[in-house]
């Protein structure tokens, strides 16, 4: 294996070729506890927000200087995957409460916008304690990126959809369906091997694993994992597509991105793979800090897989247009420039984009301005703690009925149930109705994804 990463370790351009390969784990997304210098300027900066920076000289849209605690950040600091480490807002089982509370009481105004209309108001500690019971009640702590923060409309946040997205409001949560678990796709009975699941007989899902924060030692059982996972696929010969992800490939090190594809594009089988990571839409800046590589490693995979006769790919997750910066654009732009195919999936979810103007927007910000493929729209799966993100079968059938036509054909995505029990992929437009109006029947499971409040209403 060290003589595979030997070879690697040469082909690779500048100071990546410089680093060892496999065990290398130093990249981290983000730092798993706050530390105490942190925690401190968090308390601070409880007190009332500081005021609106002047514009910047330069011309450019320096957004998150909105915010207090980076009110004299730079772009190239703010730029910088190392600074961006350093201040991921976060909050898990292990964190002091003050130091979220800090960070919010900064950037909420007295009052927060309780309705649409502010004819109803929430005061900014009511506010702060209704996101912290909706983290309670969430199963995941929160991390949030510098970019994705800073994009958020922090004077009415419960009705900004990138808030919605990435902050739980218990207000807002709904108790979840009865039929919702934490493994609706039932992955792990399709999984043959530990770090893989082969459902569809041509392609198969190569699960990562946890690499942000481990020592050599650790590494050593991950790597073991990654090799029983390719000899699985070099074993089965009729998968020749697969999607690198289990979390987000931006966890990866430039190292272990370049060894899992170089891996892949090896495999006689293997004709094209995906890296699947949110990375572009919710942290760009990586892609375009030149002192980081992992976009590096990824475009020298690229041209790997090209030399090879392959194909590879960045599907990436963006869900609404406010989400893109000119960050994002520029991250595109040296991508896209470098060749490699970029491919955005969505997910339709309530009270965020779940209606024809705002897909449809997005699609346009997407093909147009990002020059990436709009490749998916989702219906939101049925997992636990998310059914006041859920959408009836209805608007995603609608929906796509409302843009279809306007939007070039090779512009247009396609909406997709991923049906519960590992019904898999499916047209939404394929589904049966039942009536005009009134949800869907079972196509293995698809009669589940009807909303809680259409269930009680007999829909």
């Amino acid at each position: 294996m060290m003589r595979r990463a030997d070879r690697i370790q040469k082909s690779l351009p500048g100071a990546l070729a410089a680093r060892r390969l496999a065990l290398r784990t130093s990249m981290l997304l983000h730092s798993s506890v706050a530390s105490r210098a942190q925690y401190s300027q968090a308390v601070a900066l409880a007190g009332p927000a500081a005021e609106e920076p002047s514009p910047p000289s330069n011309g450019v849209d320096e957004f998150w200087r909105k915010v207090p605690m980076w009110k004299d950040v730079s772009t190239d600091e703010f730029i910088s995957w190392s600074w961006t480490k350093k201040n991921v807002v976060e909050h898990h089982s292990r964190s002091a409460p003050e130091n979220l509370k800090g960070i919010l009481a900064s950037v909420l105004p007295d009052h927060v916008p309780f309705t649409s209309n502010a004819s109803l108001v929430q005061s900014r500690e009511e506010f702060i304690n209704d996101i912290f019971g909706g983290i309670a009640e969430s199963s995941m702590s929160l991390r949030i990126m510098p970019h994705v923060f800073s994009r958020i409309n922090w004077q009415d946040p419960r009705h900004d959809p990138i808030f919605r997205q990435f902050i739980p409001l218990k207000s807002l949560i709904q108790p979840d369906h009865p039929k919702s678990n934490y493994d609706s796709l039932h992955e792990n009975h399709d999984s043959p091997v530990n770090g893989l699941v082969h459902r569809y007989p041509d392609k198969a899902l190569f699960l990562r694993a946890d690499t942000s924060d481990v020592s050599k030692q650790q590494m050593k059982p991950i790597l073991k994992r990654w090799e029983a996972a390719f000899k699985y696929i070099e074993d089965t010969p009729q998968i020749t597509d697969v999607v690198v992800s289990g979390g987000d490939a931006y966890y990866l090190s430039p190292e272990q991105l370049a060894y899992i594809g170089e891996r892949l594009i090896k495999i006689p089988n293997v004709k094209k793979f995906r890296i699947a990571s949110k990375g572009l839409g919710v942290a760009p800046n990586r892609i375009l800090d030149p002192n980081d590589q992992w976009s590096d490693a990824l475009l020298w995979v690229h041209r790997l897989a090209l030399k090879a006769g392959k194909r590879a790919a960045l599907h990436t997750h963006i869900n609404h247009p406010d989400e893109i910066s000119w960050m994002t654009e520029e991250a595109c732009r040296k991508l896209v420039e470098g060749g490699l195919t970029v491919r955005n999936q969505s997910v339709l979810l309530h009270g965020i984009n779940d209606n024809a103007q705002t897909i449809s927007k997005l699609i346009r910000a997407l093909a147009e301005d990002l020059r990436i493929s709009p490749y998916y729209v989702y219906q939101c799966d049925m997992v636990k703690k998310v059914e006041h993100l859920r959408t009836p079968l209805q608007t995603i059938m609608d929906i796509e009925a409302k843009i279809r036509g306007s939007i070039a054909g090779f512009d247009m995505p396609q909406f997709i149930v991923d049906l519960p029990e590992g019904g898999g992929k499916r047209l939404a437009g394929e589904l049966p109705l039942v009536r005009p109006g009134h949800g869907r029947v079972p196509v293995h499971g698809a009669g589940c994804y009807r909303r809680r409040d259409e269930r009680e209403q007999g829909l």
